[in-house]
């Protein structure tokens, strides 16, 4: 189990019988049964969803720390996803349902570590409705998860489980600037000078000192995402994070109603408005009030099992710089 992934071609060999894999394996096709029961009890339609798109999908800029793959897809140059929320709030103007959802690989370029992996599994939906009611349908989603998750004999410590389940949806959350009051000053970055964002570090503490699971929320708008619809004071974000376990599993927001304020974000970001010329032009042809939110599926089982090291996770690994077997 260790760091197998280091050695792909005994790692291989050795996945086939090791009974963590076998473990990792049995847990991941409960989470995809069990999202498409939960989905379609909500009346939600699900999405196929293409790998590639024309801009990038998580677009770097001030807020972004993610690196874009790009890939040459028969003789055009395009990107690999790391999100498919653009085109998720496309879908969701496409159908009469409430939300659109589904379960799909998405792609990084940076170093995988401990946290991050280059390829890994996104569980994303959109809904018709506000940040509120985003973050009401991700408890009712992982209550679902894990009192599946529960049911397997071969999880050991399920205490945690049981704790969060308790909560009863009543899950502790606090605000970036009421976090900065509370923790040292070394559990924050400055990505952009006078723009505080959380690091690893804090997170751990909050989830710590509200005793394993907290909503982290209106982050500073220049430290996230263009995408994220503005506060009313202008200066945050509509957005949260969910802190469990190893630190953030679950990020989560609302978006732009008025095209305007999009574009003046995207600038205010320095991104290049062309990039996102077709979501502008949805967003002026169909206003609609949406947010959403994406699940890093290997995050959420670090929690579950209490693990890590996220590059023990995968079966299959696609790390960086190592030569996949299979």
């Amino acid at each position: 189990m260790n760091n197998s992934w280091k050695d792909s071609e005994n790692h291989f060999i050795r996945a086939m019988s090791d009974p963590w894999y076998q473990l990792i394996t049995k847990l991941m096709s409960d989470i995809v049964y069990k999202t498409g029961e939960f989905y379609k009890n909500k009346g939600f339609a699900a999405a196929l969803m293409p790998i590639t798109c024309n801009s990038i999908s998580s677009p770097m800029g001030l807020g972004s720390d993610s690196v874009p793959v790009k890939i040459d897809l028969f003789g055009n140059q395009t990107y690999l996803a790391d999100s498919m929320q653009f085109q998720l709030e496309y879908m969701l103007r496409n159908t009469d349902a409430n939300g659109v959802w589904y379960i799909m690989p998405t792609f990084r370029g940076e170093d995988p570590d401990k946290m991050h992996l280059n390829q890994f599994f996104h569980s994303e939906a959109e809904i018709l409705g506000d940040l509120k009611q985003v973050q009401k349908l991700i408890v009712e989603y992982l209550h679902a998860l894990t009192e599946q998750m529960i049911l397997n004999n071969n999880i050991k410590d399920k205490s945690h489980l049981e704790k969060f389940l308790e909560l009863n949806g009543n899950i502790p959350e606090i605000s970036l600037d009421e976090a900065v009051k509370l923790l040292p000053k070394d559990c924050f970055k400055e990505p952009v000078p006078g723009h505080k964002h959380i690091d690893r570090k804090g997170e751990r503490e909050l989830i710590k000192m509200f005793g394993g699971a907290v909503w982290l929320s209106y982050m500073d708008s220049k430290c996230v995402p263009f995408y994220q619809a503005l506060s009313d004071d202008k200066k945050h974000a509509k957005c949260a994070d969910l802190l469990l376990g190893p630190g953030e599993v679950l990020g989560c927001g609302e978006r732009h109603y008025y095209w305007q304020e999009l574009e003046h974000t995207i600038i205010n970001h320095k991104v290049d408005p062309k990039e996102y010329d077709w979501y502008i032009k949805m967003k002026k042809e169909k206003p609609l009030l949406t947010s959403g939110f994406g699940l890093g599926l290997e995050r959420f089982l670090l929690w579950v099992l209490k693990y890590d090291d996220i590059r023990d996770i995968h079966i299959m690994p696609r790390l960086k710089n190592i030569k996949a077997a299979v």
